[in-house]
């Protein structure tokens, strides 16, 4: 088991910037490939960024592909999103997620494949 606390949303410009910070509890989250996924109000949950177990692979969304950032501090058993030039689009609640995979191999892309998910962590952008 493991448990997910996301922080760091907030309100912010066009433009600016946020991170975020996916912290793990219990089993310790270098046990799981990582995801940060999305849903707007009104629309599906989207997939934003993954990262492997190691921290060496990553994958985007085309969406944020140059903007956003994934990465881990296994030490630290925490994932973080940073987040730049963010667009009012971007504007929507933000789960992390662990899924369960083989060290080198980045979290996928689909959410059902991921076993634990985080309570979420609002982010608006203002025009």
């Amino acid at each position: 088991q493991v448990q997910l606390v996301e922080s760091g949303g907030g309100l912010v410009q066009a433009g600016g910037s946020l991170r975020l910070s996916c912290a793990a509890s219990g089993r310790t989250s270098s046990s799981y490939g990582m995801g940060w996924f999305r849903q707007a109000p009104g629309k599906e949950r989207e997939f934003v960024a993954a990262i492997s177990r190691s921290g060496g692979n990553t994958n985007y969304a085309d969406s944020v592909k140059g903007r956003f950032t994934i990465s881990r501090d296994n030490a630290k058993n925490t994932v973080y999103l940073q987040m730049n030039s963010l667009k009012p689009e971007d504007t929507a609640v933000y789960y992390c997620a662990a899924a369960k995979t083989s060290f080198y191999v980045v979290g996928p892309t689909t959410g059902g494949r991921y076993d634990y998910w985080g309570q979420g962590t609002q982010v608006t952008v203002s025009s």
